[in-house]
């Protein structure tokens, strides 16, 4: 009786060990492939030491950019030329800024360039153009009316600069003036996009220089402190990293 009992127990033994458990998660794994709806994958993630390099990098960059971006962007680099290109639309004191350059400097010839005034709408005339308005208040400030040309765009529309700069160099051919260097005077965060236009235009036969105008309604060295100073920065980033990467006019326009 006790070797009966025994074996019993034996058998129901072997039977729990054979019989298998069906975990959820073994279920779950044979219905998603089945249905192919989910999926099980192991994945890596940050530890609190790896989240602690990732912001200290982060404040790092954003320091740089602080820093760096002003400094880029309201670039000076004049090239030795005889010829000085104001862009219209600038406020007056750049327009002051370059009257001493051209008093300062050995410029035999000055242009001011610009399309439609804003709000206008479209092309109406010539004298209703930044090229116009920026002549005019370069004689108010006392620039000599000799060496002065307004060069006018009849174009309105999202590349104002660049459309500038074909009217300057079509006024070149049309004059039949062959202008191996230039400057260029902006205000201070758009001359490094204006001086890249300006060399699409014109084309690599014609060595282009820039001259930036520091902003003095604010602190150049901590723009950041002021809405205008982002305003600014912020735009023009997005400007010039578009006129770098995405803007590929055609040669002729």
């Amino acid at each position: 009786m006790p070797f009966v009992v025994e074996t019993s127990r034996i058998k129901q033994s072997a039977s729990r060990r054979v019989t298998p458990i069906i975990s959820p998660s073994s279920v779950l794994s044979r219905k998603s492939r089945f249905f192919r709806l989910v999926n099980r994958k192991e994945r890596w993630w940050l530890t609190w030491r790896g989240w602690l390099i990732l912001w200290f990098g982060a404040v790092v960059v954003g320091a740089l950019f602080l820093k760096s971006i002003y400094p880029f962007l309201a670039v000076t680099y004049r090239v030795d030329a005889d010829v000085l290109v104001v862009e219209g639309w600038i406020h007056d004191y750049a327009i002051q800024a370059a009257v001493k350059e051209v008093k300062n400097g050995s410029y035999q010839r000055v242009f001011s360039t610009g399309g439609p005034v804003e709000g206008s709408g479209a092309y109406t005339n010539d004298y209703h153009t930044s090229a116009s308005i920026g002549a005019d208040l370069l004689k108010r400030y006392g620039l000599p009316n000799e060496p002065l040309q307004m060069v006018p765009s009849r174009v309105m529309d999202r590349d104002r600069t660049y459309g500038s700069a074909v009217a300057l160099r079509n006024w070149f051919r049309e004059h039949d003036m062959h202008v191996r260097s230039l400057n260029v005077l902006t205000e201070n965060v758009h001359a490094r996009r204006t001086r890249l236009l300006f060399q699409k235009a014109l084309g690599s036969e014609v060595a282009v220089g820039i001259i930036a105008v520091p902003q003095p309604d604010y602190d150049a060295r901590r723009w950041w402190a002021y809405s205008q100073g982002v305003k600014d920065v912020s735009s023009e980033t997005i400007g010039y990293v578009y006129a770098r990467l995405f803007f590929w006019p055609a040669r002729q326009r």
